[in-house]
C-alpha cells in the first residue's frame, strides 16, 4: 500500500459498499440533533437523557475501531443520566445542557477519571477535581461520557498516538482525524456525544474540527478558566469547544466564560469581511480551494462586502513567535505538573516514557532547553506584540469584523504518511507547519478563531473555513459564524428541493 495515492485510497475506500464498515459510517452520517432541539424533545416527554447517553455509548461500542476515546464512563455517566431525569419529572434543569452527554480531551481534568495526556507516564493519574471548566459544563447540566484520545501530549496534528492507538477520522478510518484534539472532534462528528471539549495551541480545535466536518472555537486568549489541565504554554494554552453547530459552540462558549444571553443576530449584507489572499490563500489544495471559492461567491450575493487585503509579514512573525514561546514554556509547566500530580518522576522520566517519536523528538528539545531565555522573551515581548499590532491595525484600516480563508491548506491524508511530509499539489511539504499554516497566527496573536465546515461533494472528506476576529469580539465572530451556517443550510436546502 506504500505506492498507493491518497485519491486512490479514497476511491478504493469508496468501493467497500458491503458489509458492517460501511454500514458504521453511514449510521455516524446522521448526527444527533442540536442541543436546542434534543432539550425540547426531553422537555415534550419524547426523549430521556437515559436514552441520549445509551445511543452515544452504543455509537461508541460500534465505532471503537476509531480511537476516539481512552477511557468511557459508562457506569456513571447512565447513572448521572438518570439522576438528571429524575430531576427534569420533578420540574427541576439544571441549565441549558440538563442531561447533555459531552466529552472531555484527555489532557482535561475530570473527577475520578484518568487524565493521561495521551502518554504512558500519566496513566494512573487521577484527579480528585474537575478543571473548572469541566465543573461549568456539568453545573449547566451537562453528562461527561469520557475522556477523548489525542496527539501525544498536545504536541502535535494527526492525533497518531502511539501509545493509545491513531484516532482515525469520522468519515475514513484510513485517514488521520487531525489534532491534537482529533478524538473529541470524531466523537461528535460520528455521533457518540453531542459536543465536547479540545484544547488549542496552534489549531488543535479547529484543526481536527475542519478535517471531521463539525465547528471548532478558540477563544480569546483567558476567556476560559485555564486551571485543570495538563498545558504545554501558558501564553497559548486554551480550552476550545467543539461541536456540530455554530449556535451547539456559542452555548459552549457562554457557559464556559460564566456569562449571559443568547447570541445576537448578524446580518450578512453590508458586512465586512477581510480576504487576506497572500499567505493564507497560498498553495490549496483544489478540494480546498473550490468550497472556499464557492462559500466567498454565496456571501458576495447575500451583500457581504469582501475586503482584499493582505497581512504584510506575517508568515515571519508567527514563525519567530510560536515555537520559542511553546518550547521554553513546556518545560517548566510539565516540571510544575509532574512535582503537583506525580512526585518522584522528572521531565526526563516524563521524556522518556514518550511513545510517539514525533512527540519524543520535540520533548527532547524540551528537556535540553533548545530555546534560551533571550530567545523566548524576544518572541514573547518583541515578536507577539509586533503580531497582535498587524492585526488590531489590519481590523482597525480596513474597518473588518473579521477575516475569513481556509482553516487548513489541505485536506485529511492517510494515517502513516503526515509523520514527517505530506504531498501537497505534487510537492512534498512539511506535515506540521501545513496543517498549521492558516491557524497558528492567529492563536499567537491572542485573537478568537471558528472553523465552520463547508459542503463538499460526495464521498469527498470535509473541510473548514475559519474567520477570525479582533480581540475580546468572540460572541461577535460567532453571531457571524452563524449566519455564514445559516446561508449555507439554506443552499443546501435548495439544492435539495432543485434535485427532488
Amino acid at each position: 500500500m506504500g505506492n498507493v495515492s491518497p485519491g486512490q485510497r479514497l476511491a478504493r475506500a469508496a468501493l467497500l459498499s458491503a458489509g458492517a464498515w460501511k454500514a458504521t459510517y453511514q449510521s455516524a452520517s446522521a448526527p444527533l440533533p442540536a442541543i436546542a432541539d434534543l432539550q425540547q424533545s426531553m422537555a415534550r416527554g419524547e426523549l430521556s437523557s437515559e436514552q441520549l447517553v445509551r445511543r452515544g455509548l452504543e455509537a461508541a461500542d460500534r465505532q471503537d475501531f476509531l480511537n476516539a476515546f481512552i477511557s468511557l464512563d459508562s457506569k456513571g455517566a447512565l447513572d448521572r443520566a438518570r439522576r438528571l431525569d429524575e430531576l427534569r419529572l420533578g420540574g427541576e434543569v439544571l441549565g441549558p445542557l440538563h442531561g447533555i452527554p459531552v466529552v472531555a480531551k484527555d489532557n482535561i481534568h475530570v473527577s475520578g477519571l484518568p487524565s493521561t495526556a495521551g502518554t504512558p507516564l500519566l496513566k494512573s493519574f487521577v484527579p480528585m477535581d474537575d478543571a473548572p471548566a469541566v465543573a461549568r459544563l456539568k453545573a449547566a447540566g451537562a453528562i461527561v461520557l469520557g475522556k477523548t484520545n489525542m496527539h501525544e501530549l498536545a504536541f502535535g496534528i494527526t492525533s497518531g498516538n502511539a501509545a493509545f492507538g491513531a484516532v482515525g477520522n469520522a468519515h475514513d478510518r484510513e485517514f488521520i482525524a487531525g489534532g491534537s484534539s482529533g478524538g473529541t472532534a470524531v466523537a461528535i462528528a460520528t455521533g457518540m456525544t453531542v459536543a465536547g471539549l479540545g484544547t488549542d495551541t496552534g489549531g488543535s480545535s479547529r484543526i481536527p474540527a475542519a478535517l471531521n466536518g463539525i465547528v471548532g472555537f478558540r477563544p480569546t486568549g483567558g476567556r476560559y478558566p485555564s486551571a485543570g489541565i495538563t498545558r504545554i504554554s501558558s501564553t497559548r494554552d486554551t480550552i476550545g469547544p467543539m461541536a456540530r453547530t455554530v449556535r451547539d459552540a456559542a452555548l459552549l462558549d457562554r457557559i464556559l466564560a460564566g456569562e449571559s444571553g443568547s447570541l445576537p443576530e448578524v446580518g450578512l449584507d453590508g458586512l465586512r469581511i477581510g480576504v487576506p489572499c497572500g499567505y493564507f490563500y497560498d498553495d490549496l489544495q483544489p478540494e480546498v480551494r473550490e468550497p472556499v471559492e464557492s462559500l466567498l461567491r454565496m456571501l458576495i450575493e447575500a451583500g457581504m462586502q469582501p475586503v482584499h487585503a493582505d497581512l504584510a509579514d506575517i508568515g515571519r512573525l508567527n514563525r519567530e513567535t510560536g515555537f520559542p514561546i511553546v518550547l521554553f514554556e513546556a518545560r517548566s509547566l510539565l516540571s510544575d505538573f509532574l512535582d503537583a500530580h506525580l512526585p518522584g518522576h522528572s521531565l526526563k522520566s516524563l521524556v522518556d516514557s514518550v511513545s510517539s517519536p514525533d512527540v519524543r523528538q520535540l520533548m527532547g528539545d524540551v528537556l535540553r532547553g533548545e530555546v534560551s531565555e533571550l530567545a523566548y522573551r524576544r518572541a514573547r515581548e518583541h515578536y507577539r506584540p509586533q503580531l497582535q499590532r498587524l492585526y488590531a491595525d489590519y481590523f482597525g484600516k480596513h474597518e473588518v469584523e473579521a477575516i475569513l480563508f481556509p482553516t487548513t491548506p489541505l485536506t485529511a491524508r492517510p494515517i502513516g504518511e503526515t509523520s514527517d511530509v505530506v504531498e501537497l499539489n505534487g510537492d512534498s511539504v512539511p506535515a506540521f507547519a501545513t496543517y498549521i499554516r492558516n491557524t497558528d497566527p492567529g492563536s499567537n496573536a491572542n485573537i478568537p478563531g471558528l472553523s465552520v465546515p463547508l459542503p463538499v461533494p460526495e464521498g469527498s472528506l470535509p473541510v473548514g473555513v475559519e474567520i477570525d476576529g479582533p480581540e475580546g469580539s468572540d460572541r461577535r465572530l460567532l453571531a457571524i459564524g452563524a449566519a455564514i451556517e445559516r446561508l449555507l443550510q439554506r443552499q443546501g436546502s435548495g439544492r435539495e428541493q432543485t434535485n427532488q
